[in-house]
């Protein structure tokens, strides 16, 4: 867990339930960890994710974005201690107690349950305890499926109860967290669920996913180019075409960058190749979350911020204004040094099948940049 690679990291925070709601009534600004884990928090990094674990009924119920560097603070907000080592936080997804992501859920998922099927809880001590990426993205896709089949009750401004008449009066010097009037920070939204969308069958989303992949990986290989697909998806296929059988698929891609954005761009689902240079990257959501290849595609941007990569994000065409309400977060939209609503593309499954039947004939001529006319920006203009 402690040897996960720089970059956006993902660390696991653990509350008492008893933590968690006062966490929770204190605004969710600020999360604290005693004074012993200040080295700890010396790891954490404006833009890491704390997933947020209840002990006890081991359960994920949130994830936290970290918005600042660790301070030191003794104003009040837990009963059972100060837990002064301290960082402020903006709420990415949260749970109900009801609705949170069992841990033992994601057996399939989490490399610790694989490599200490017995003794897996060393995985959740210390808090913070830094995991790896790939396990950080797989528990935060699953909240968001998990928040997407359940959200949290909208709460109105002019509905909004009064605080309880024994609340502290929130403190707003710097110390606790929160900012000055002057500089009130930016709403952070977690698009509703769509309330037309049924409940998520994984089996048939897995087999979009696949033949997306396919369709991708044969045209960019009938182009004339190299291709590539996703280091832990190698072994996948559809309709009876293995991707490993491709022509033009690489056993590994060259080395351009540094080790990190290395392995993250190995994870990218498909990505096209001319030489040595990549011209055009798909990450394709077909399932409930589509959160976890936005992180991959920030991450890019945030390691290499000169990169001039066309990215795209490949999604059904029912999904568009899920797509497009989650490249516009704050944390995509405004954080990074060049804002994926810039960069990404929106690609319609239906469009894409299209443009494969309609340029068969003539594949061999067709230039990436085609799909720069086909595609749609995910600029909120748009």
């Amino acid at each position: 867990m402690d040897d996960a690679p720089e970059g956006r990291g993902y660390h696991l925070a653990v509350f008492s339930p008893q933590t968690w709601e006062e966490f929770l009534a204190a605004g969710a600004s600020v999360m604290g960890f005693p004074d012993k884990r200040w080295g700890d928090l010396q790891r954490l990094a404006p833009g890491d994710v704390l997933l947020c674990y209840l002990s006890g009924t081991k359960l994920l119920v949130g994830a936290l974005e970290v918005a600042s560097e660790p301070f030191r603070s003794t104003d009040r907000i837990w009963a059972e201690g100060d837990f002064p080592s301290r960082v402020r936080v903006r709420e990415v997804v949260r749970l109900a107690a009801e609705t949170g992501v069992p841990i033992e859920a994601l057996r399939d998922r989490l490399s610790f349950f694989r490599t200490h099927p017995k003794e897996w809880s060393w995985a959740l001590r210390p808090s913070p305890r830094r995991w790896t990426v790939a396990d950080g993205e797989a528990a935060l896709a699953a909240m968001l499926a998990a928040a997407e089949r359940a959200p949290l009750p909208r709460v109105d401004a002019e509905t909004t109860p009064p605080p309880p008449a024994n609340a502290p009066a929130p403190d707003p010097s710097p110390h606790n967290g929160s900012q000055s009037p002057e500089t009130p920070p930016p709403p952070v939204v977690v698009p509703p669920a769509e309330a037309e969308l049924p409940e998520p069958d994984l089996v048939p989303a897995a087999r979009a996913h696949e033949e997306i992949q396919w369709l991708l990986l044969k045209l960019g290989s009938d182009m004339g180019l190299d291709v590539w697909v996703a280091r832990n998806d190698r072994g996948g296929g559809f309709g009876g075409h293995r991707f490993a059988d491709l022509p033009r698929l690489l056993d590994r891609l060259p080395r351009q960058f540094d080790e990190v954005t290395h392995r993250t761009i190995e994870l990218i689902d498909v990505l096209w190749l001319r030489g040595t240079a990549i011209v055009a990257a798909f990450e394709i959501e077909s399932t409930t979350a589509i959160y976890s290849g936005l992180l991959r595609m920030a991450d890019l941007i945030t390691m290499q911020p000169n990169v001039d990569i066309p990215l795209y994000l490949v999604a059904p065409d029912a999904r568009r204004r899920q797509v497009m309400d989650q490249v516009n977060r704050p944390t995509f939209a405004r954080a990074l040094p060049k804002p994926l609503t810039r960069v990404c593309r929106f690609l319609p499954f239906s469009v894409l099948k299209e443009q494969v039947e309609r340029h068969a004939a003539v594949v061999r001529f067709l230039s990436p940049e085609f799909l720069q006319d086909v595609s749609e920006s995910c600029a909120p203009d748009r």
